[in-house]
């Protein structure tokens, strides 16, 4: 999302715009209808959203709506955006945009917490990939500067080079906005790190390090500024005797912006020994963040316990590896987890799992206790690192 504020809000106010001449276009769709009766239904939830529109308006943020009625309004027109593409100011989540700075308010954390809330968001968030998934969503899927996602700016970001297409097609051959966002890699652009060596660990998404951890407990307080992870609640499907064998163990997470590749791809070579989704929240924050827009991107530990997710928990061929645990995190937006492997499945190193389809988005490798003999990145961790590439080296193990 822009840097600056003023940015920020000179894009609410043109969305706003859009939003309010579509309503006189169309009608609200069914399920930003339901989620705003849902809303207006629950008095808890109508005082607390209302409180947090008129706090995040009386602290002096542009949110371009004054109440539930006008947000709902936005949300609605969201739900039929294709985002363009834009190399100065990219804008890659207009949906957390919009809704930042409420979301970051006293009486806004209850709302993004709520389990009927985020059940309604859920069915809107679908509604909304459902376009994404369709052919109107490649209006911008041209070569057209300054918007198009094949534009000279756009290949130089993206580099497009790296990825399948047919530059002869229209759309470059890409179906939708989301078959274009899910894009494969050419053969041999991200080569698997030494394939045959048990011991090196590879990156399971194109992410930048965004932690390290070790010591990890089966309970911990995760809703607290240094996000420890909470192993009972990341692995919320799994059963109780094999979450235990992560406690003490260590944590590598990454975070996905939406420019990156968003495929899953196995870390090491074994079994698959769980696959599962967790439903939870989508724009949920920490309070400990304090009124930040960027609160969302800095709450990432606390939302591998909360937030709608993948699990995928691999036995190791090597059986000094033992359990590997995947945690792959959607992080507002879509934020739609998509596995496409099953229990029993064996895999080698650098086959994919799954993948994320719109939205921007963080994962987890959990490691049993002394496994990890050293990790790749180091820290400091900064926003501003370029992704380490999917299938590099992560990690060295060894007990």
């Amino acid at each position: 999302m822009p840097q600056k504020e003023e940015v920020a809000a000179a894009f609410r106010q043109d969305i706003a715009r859009a939003a309010r001449e579509h309503a006189q276009r169309a009608p609200m769709s069914n399920v930003v209808r339901e989620l705003a009766r849902l809303v207006q239904h629950d008095t808890v939830l109508r005082m607390n959203l209302t409180r947090a529109i008129e706090e995040a308006r009386a602290a002096g943020f542009e949110l371009g709506y004054a109440n539930i009625d006008e947000m709902m309004t936005v949300v609605d027109y969201l739900t039929g955006y294709a985002p363009p593409f834009n190399a100065a100011v990219p804008i890659a989540t207009p949906l957390n945009l919009v809704l930042d700075w409420p979301m970051c308010m006293p009486s806004g954390y209850a709302v993004f917490r709520d389990p009927a809330f985020n059940a309604q968001l859920r069915k809107v968030l679908e509604h909304w990939c459902g376009f994404l998934d369709g052919p109107h969503s490649r209006m911008h899927l041209t070569t057209a500067a300054p918007h198009g996602w094949f534009s000279e700016a756009a290949q130089e970001k993206m580099h497009l080079a790296d990825y399948v297409c047919d530059r002869s097609q229209p759309h470059w051959g890409y179906t939708s906005w989301n078959d274009f966002f899910t894009r494969r890699l050419r053969d041999g652009a991200r080569p698997v790190a030494e394939p045959s060596n048990p011991a090196v660990i590879v990156n399971a998404c194109e992410a930048s390090p965004y932690n390290v951890a070790a010591r990890c407990q089966l309970h911990d307080q995760f809703w607290i500024k240094s996000q420890p992870y909470s192993l009972r609640e990341i692995l919320a499907g799994t059963q109780a005797e094999v979450v235990e064998r992560f406690v003490d163990g260590s944590v590598y997470q990454g975070y996905l912006s939406a420019f990156n590749y968003h495929r899953w791809h196995a870390p090491v070579a074994g079994t698959i020994r769980e696959a599962y989704n967790v439903d939870g929240t989508y724009f949920s924050e920490l309070e400990a963040e304090g009124t930040d827009a960027r609160g969302l991107n800095d709450s990432q530990g606390y939302t591998t316990a909360l937030a709608a997710r993948a699990v995928i928990v691999i036995e190791a061929d090597e059986p000094s590896l033992g359990l590997i645990a995947c945690a792959f995190v959607g992080m507002a937006e879509v934020s739609s987890c998509r596995i496409v492997v099953q229990p029993g499945q064996h895999l080698n190193k650098g086959d994919e799992l799954g993948f994320f389809q719109y939205g921007g988005s963080t994962y987890c490798l959990i490691f049993e206790p002394n496994v990890i003999r050293a990790f790749e990145p180091r820290p400091p961790y900064r926003d501003d690192a370029p992704p380490l590439k999917v299938n590099s080296r992560l990690a060295l193990a060894g007990r």
